[in-house]
């Protein structure tokens, strides 16, 4: 019989405790739930100023500039670097008075959740800076590469600046990730494949397609002393006067017509000379 009264009295102690550590409770609640509040409200006002004065200050320059580089542009993306910052600092303002108002309930797993959070963003920050800067030097790489290319007539400019402005892109990229905190070292790896894969394809097609040209400049060593300009040949079926030479070729006029002889031809067929 006497273990009614003690299961009465297990209940009595439990629903008290309960009762207790609500009452407790109930402030903390109340408490971090004044302080997002109050973390929505500094937010909001601070983004809505740094976004003006930003904005003032001519910062959505910078923004317009990368809207302009062809890559992007493709995207059809507007960039308004003012209202990027101000979103950004909007919500670390309110990871931080989220972080006080979880500190205020004691729960310490969330807590350490939200301070993960905070702490990532400074990274995360100077990873956007990161690439933000290596996409401007990209694009003004590719403009230099694809300057000199015209400078010198080579056709192929244009796909040689794309290729210099992704292959920079990437690398920036690469290094931002890093900065952010993610591991890249895969990403890495296969970077250094790829490339090193297509620099090898490139040199063994490069190689195959300037054996003839090699060839003619080799021949210009043997050939420079022994023909001149003025001076009356048979290449062949083709005869006529030498009325250029240069590093690759020589040229016959050859009666109404022009002739043009690569001059490994020269150390492949029988060549008459006429005195």
């Amino acid at each position: 019989m006497n273990r009614i009264p003690a299961f009465v009295d297990i209940l009595i102690n439990t629903f008290t405790t309960l009762i207790t550590q609500f009452i407790d409770f109930v402030p903390r609640i109340i408490g971090a739930a004044f302080i997002i509040a109050v973390g929505f409200g500094v937010a909001k006002a601070l983004s809505i100023l740094v976004s003006k004065v930003l904005a003032r200050v001519g910062f959505n320059r910078i923004g317009d500039r990368l809207t302009e580089i062809d890559f992007i542009k493709r995207l059809k993306t507007e960039i308004k670097l003012s209202e990027i910052v101000a979103k950004i600092l909007y919500y670390f303002v309110l990871l931080i008075f989220l972080m006080a108002a979880t500190e205020t309930l004691g729960v310490s797993a969330i807590t350490e959740m939200v301070k993960s959070l905070v702490d990532f963003i400074p990274r995360l920050i100077a990873a956007a800076i990161m690439l933000q800067v290596g996409v401007l030097v990209a694009d003004a790489l590719k403009g230099a590469v694809v300057t000199l290319c015209q400078s010198f007539n080579i056709a192929s400019g244009k796909l040689l600046g794309m290729i210099v402005f992704f292959f920079f892109l990437i690398i920036t990229l690469i290094s931002a990730l890093g900065q952010a905190g993610i591991n890249t070292e895969l990403l890495e790896s296969s970077f250094n494949l790829l490339i090193g894969g297509v620099i090898f394809a490139f040199a063994i097609g490069y190689g195959f397609a300037s054996r003839d040209v090699m060839a003619n400049i080799l021949s210009s060593f043997y050939s420079k002393n022994r023909f001149y300009e003025g001076q009356t040949i048979r290449v062949g079926e083709a005869k006529g006067t030498i009325i250029r030479i240069d590093n690759t070729s020589l040229t016959l006029q050859t009666g109404d017509t022009v002739t043009i002889i690569p001059l490994q031809s020269l150390q492949s067929h029988n060549v008459e000379v006429f005195k």
